[in-house]
């Protein structure tokens, strides 16, 4: 965790500073940050691009979608360095979401180590137990920022 810490400081959206970092075998494979797809503007210099979310139960959330998650541009990473990720660790920030979930359950990850709880995150909670991905946290704060309703 404490390198996921470092990789965090070049993330470029600042709602959640997330990073990730995914090993096997206590050997680092590959590290992502939030950050926007190459060759596009970043939070920092352009601002957030917000979209507000309505959910089943009726309440709203907030979501910066301007950036690739640090789950999806570490995977990304993995694909275009031909390094696999079958039976690794992924450590992060805090829970995935439902897209990254998924994305870690067909890369057959088999554990994912969590510094907090994502305010959202109880649908990929579900996931994992259901593809049998052991999930970890730990602190079982709520992660919280800015905006984040």
């Amino acid at each position: 965790m404490e390198v996921a810490e470092a990789v965090a400081k070049r993330a470029t959206c600042d709602r959640g500073k997330s990073s990730c970092v995914i090993a096997r075998d206590r050997q680092i494979l590959v590290t992502g940050y939030v950050g926007s797809p190459k060759g596009f503007p970043h939070c920092d210099e352009v601002g957030h691009l917000m979209k507000t979310v309505t959910h089943e139960d009726g309440h709203t959330s907030n979501h910066c979608v301007r950036t690739v998650h640090a789950e999806q541009n570490a995977i990304c990473q993995a694909a275009k360095l031909g390094v696999p990720l079958d039976k690794a660790t992924l450590y992060c920030r805090m829970t995935p979401c439902r897209t990254c979930a998924m994305m870690i359950i067909n890369c057959g990850l088999e554990r994912v180590v969590c510094q907090s709880r994502y305010h959202t995150g109880q649908e990929s909670e579900e996931m994992f137990k259901q593809a049998g991905i052991k999930l970890d946290y730990l602190g079982g704060e709520v992660e919280a920022y800015a905006n984040q309703a």
